[in-house]
């Protein structure tokens, strides 16, 4: 009689356990394409795929690591990311075919919102004799991570002035970029992403530094009629006690997706990370997060928005330009 009791009491239990749901599979997968190790890109990549899940339950989100802005847009107007961080001059460029030495159109790629200027950052030695950017001719430069905005927007620079082939260059992230400076294997870095930047930090703390003003040479070479960056200017005192303000222009880093991505995929997405705890978990990563607001919404962008990024802002009282409006 207990045997069969026992006996009868296990099956109710078996078939109990056998009847409970399993654990819900998320039912989106996320890959977002940040970019080179100490980066800002990276920064964000890695903030957001925790914090997405965080709210959304039904999302599962991972940063996928990336040369930066250029392979972000081809990766992901081609699906291989979900979204991406890309810069608006490679995004204009990429999705009318005129990428250098890349005609294709990555034209499914679009706009989510506004995340912070890039401004350019010419690194060299305190006591070195250089004042312009056309001083490094016959140097050793490095440009950036092969594929990054960074050393796209070297290569454009550099090429406007007539000095690219005529500097000793070479593609290295920024951290590889800096040790290499520290160790004297080269005499100035180049980098394109907010500050200040832990790169930057890290070659100063055994180098004395200074910036380079590149906006007096983007202004005398008609660089701005060229390209669509803007001027700006990095802070006094932004990697060292008594450092001057530096001229300089930047790009405006753009959350990206794809065209065919749900709409209710990017609406979730923006809801979230555009909300005012969205918004500080952000900054409490990097604060140059803080130009990410609601009111800087969708500066700078260059290519029309996602259906779901265009229903957020339009909630939010955005008047949205025709040149930006969903296409599809």
């Amino acid at each position: 009689m207990k045997k069969a009791l026992i006996f009868g009491l296990a099956a109710a239990l078996a078939l109990g356990l056998g009847m409970m749901p399993a654990a819900a599979e998320a039912k989106y997968k996320v890959k977002i394409g940040g970019g080179p190790t100490g980066g800002t890109f990276n920064t964000f990549a890695n903030g957001a795929a925790v914090y997405i899940p965080k709210v959304n339950k039904d999302i599962k989100a991972s940063a996928v690591g990336s040369g930066g802005s250029v392979e972000n847009v081809k990766r992901v107007s081609q699906g291989q990311s979900t979204i991406g961080l890309c810069y608006a001059v490679d995004s204009a460029l990429g999705f009318a075919g005129k990428l250098p030495k890349d005609a294709k159109k990555y034209n499914k790629l679009r706009a989510m919102g506004y995340l912070y200027g890039a401004p350019a950052q010419l690194v060299v030695r305190a006591d070195s004799p250089f004042k312009s950017a056309k001083d490094l001719v016959g140097k050793r430069v490095a440009l950036g991570n092969a594929g990054s905005g960074a050393a796209a927007s070297a290569q454009r620079f550099f090429g406007h002035l007539g000095t690219l082939k005529k500097m000793k260059t070479t593609f290295l992230g920024y951290s590889a970029a800096a040790r290499a400076f520290k160790d004297g294997k080269l005499d100035a870095f180049w980098l394109l992403v907010g500050y200040p930047n832990r790169a930057v930090i890290e070659a100063s703390v055994q180098v004395k530094i200074r910036l380079i003003d590149v906006h007096k040479d983007a202004v005398a070479s008609g660089f701005y009629k060229a390209y669509a960056y803007s001027p700006t200017t990095i802070a006094a005192g932004t990697y060292y006690k008594g450092m001057p303000p530096c001229e300089t222009f930047q790009d405006s880093t753009i959350l990206s997706t794809n065209k065919d991505q749900p709409e209710d995929l990017i609406y979730k997405i923006m809801k979230t990370l555009w909300s005012e705890q969205g918004m500080a978990a952000m900054v409490a990563a990097k604060k140059t997060f803080k130009a990410m607001t609601l009111q800087n919404n969708i500066r700078g962008a260059s290519v029309p928005l996602h259906k779901g990024a265009y229903k957020f802002w339009i909630e939010q009282g955005v008047k949205v330009p025709d040149s930006l409006k969903p296409i599809d």
